[in-house]
């Protein structure tokens, strides 16, 4: 990407903004997007990521420092302090005393902290297969994102941070999945699940605008083209969803809620509306002769 923006001949045939020429990483361009958005009205409960995002502690505390609610991703190797850690101020045995704070515990991997608890299974909605449910486990922890700190033998290490929650994730192929999210203290396991699994419905959003509308289909060079092709392939979307909940509604609910009807199949039976041959009439009084099934 520097090296892109470094050529100014190859912006211009593409008429890319020069505001946009600046090279930024992924974590940058999600927050300035996360400003944008906010900037222009628009309102949301959290902030939802994966893993990619989730381990950089300068996006997570990007989000907190706008006052936003956020669940995340991390990898199980990150570090954590439990809860109730403590600053102290460490005996010296000799020399000066020792002017700086240090945890009166060590970090860990959220892995190891999360080992010895089983959890319980949490169902976080209805799918078209039944119910979706996994194996979920939480602990409030501290983050180990503070500043960094030579602590005796240990070497560099961050001090605590923020209070969160840590979660595990154990679906019934064995995998383990690990996110931190800043709910408030008293939220409950089964809160914290659904507001994890609530991204599933933007990587859904993302596949099927690609496998059904051909979001990845543009071939042009036009920075304004492409934008016209996504924003057009999202109204497009955007009209699936509305027909694909319409004929949900619909349905007469019974002891259970029914499977909505998928993506592909709203979108193929609207096709076959369209391929239908027109109604034959009458040539004379033009009444309906035949109407397609």
């Amino acid at each position: 990407m520097k090296r892109r923006c470094s050529r100014r001949f190859s912006a211009r045939p593409i008429a890319w903004p020069a505001v946009q020429r600046a090279a930024r990483s992924k974590l940058e361009i999600a927050v300035a997007e996360i400003d944008r958005v906010r900037a222009g009205g628009v309102r949301f409960g959290c902030v939802l990521a994966d893993a990619g995002y989730g381990c950089s502690a300068p996006f997570r505390q990007a989000l907190s420092e706008r006052g936003l609610r956020w669940a995340v991703g991390i990898s199980g190797r990150s570090k954590v302090y439990p809860a109730d850690v403590a600053m102290i101020v460490p005996v010296a045995g000799r020399g000066r005393p020792r002017q700086h704070h240090v945890p009166d515990q060590v970090s860990v991997s959220a892995e190891t902290i999360l080992a010895d608890m089983t959890g319980r299974s949490v169902t976080w909605r209805h799918g078209t297969k039944g119910r979706l449910q996994a194996r979920f486990c939480g602990l409030r922890v501290r983050m180990a994102n503070g500043p960094t700190q030579r602590i005796g033998t240990n070497g560099n290490q961050h001090l605590p941070g923020e209070a969160v929650w840590l979660v595990r994730e154990k679906r019934g192929s064995g995998e383990r999945k690990f996110y931190l999210s800043n709910l408030p203290a008293d939220a409950t396991l089964k809160q914290l699940a659904v507001m994890i699994k609530a991204r599933w419905i933007c990587e859904q959003a993302h596949q099927q605008m690609k496998e059904e509308l051909g979001l990845h289909h543009f071939e042009g060079r036009s920075w304004t083209g492409l934008h016209r092709h996504a924003l057009m392939t999202m109204i497009a979307y955007a009209f699936l969803q509305s027909r694909r909940l319409a004929a949900a509604g619909r349905k007469k609910r019974i002891a259970r809620p029914q499977p909505q009807p998928s993506m592909p199949a709203t979108r193929q039976a609207i096709l076959d509306h369209f391929s239908w041959p027109p109604p034959r009439r009458c040539p004379h009084c033009d009444a309906v002769l035949h109407r397609p099934p």
